[in-house]
C-alpha cells in the first residue's frame, strides 16, 4: 500500500515554466485542484514529499501552505533525500510512489514502488516509469496520480466520502 507519494515541483506540481519579473522575481502557477487532492490524499493519513533540484522561496510557501511533511529543495541527488525521508519515516521504498518528469527524477522514480510522470514528461522518463498520466505537469497531473493510486488500493470512495456523506 502506498504511504506516501513524493513529488517533483518543475514540470508535475507546474507547467515547467519560470517567470522573471523586471525586479528579478521568480513567478510558478500551482494547479488549485493538484492541492486539494494533496490535502486529501493527507486527510486519509498518509504523507508528502517534495524534492526538487531548484530552491525557490515559492515551493516553501506552497509546501507550508498544503502541509507537506518533508521539503528538500536543490537536490542534485534525489536519491539521497528519499533515503532521508524512508528512514525518518518508516516506510519502505515500495510503499513510496513518486512523480517526476526528466532525467534528475530517473533514479528516484526507479527507486519506489510506483512511479508516474506527467502527459508532457520527457520520453526517456515516459518509457520508465509505470504510468504516464493523461494530464501534463501543473495541469492536473498530480491529482491523476493521487487518484489512480486511491482507485488502485479501493480508497476512493474514502477519498469522496469526505464531500459526500453529509448530503446523502
Amino acid at each position: 500500500m502506498i504511504e506516501l507519494i513524493i513529488l517533483d515541483v518543475d514540470g508535475c506540481m507546474t507547467n515547467g515554466k519560470i517567470t522573471y519579473t523586471n525586479g528579478g522575481d521568480e513567478i510558478k502557477s500551482f494547479n488549485v485542484k493538484d492541492g486539494f487532492a494533496i490535502k486529501q490524499w493527507m486527510r486519509l493519513g498518509k504523507k508528502v514529499a517534495i524534492i526538487t533540484g531548484r530552491d525557490s522561496k515559492i515551493v516553501e510557501k506552497r509546501a507550508k501552505e498544503l502541509g507537506v511533511h518533508y521539503l528538500f529543495q536543490g537536490m542534485d541527488n534525489k536519491l539521497e533525500a528519499l533515503k532521508e525521508i524512508s528512514l525518518s519515516s518508516k516506510i519502505e521504498y515500495e510503499n513510496i510512489a513518486a512523480i517526476g518528469d526528466d532525467l534528475n527524477d530517473y533514479r528516484l522514480l526507479k527507486s519506489v514502488g510506483l512511479s508516474f510522470t506527467p502527459k508532457n514528461g520527457i520520453e526517456f522518463i515516459k518509457n520508465s516509469v509505470d504510468v504516464v498520466l493523461s494530464k501534463d505537469g501543473g495541469e492536473g497531473a498530480v491529482r491523476e496520480m493521487i487518484e489512480f493510486i486511491l482507485e488502485k488500493e479501493r480508497l476512493l470512495d474514502k477519498y469522496y466520502e469526505f464531500w459526500t456523506k453529509d448530503i446523502d
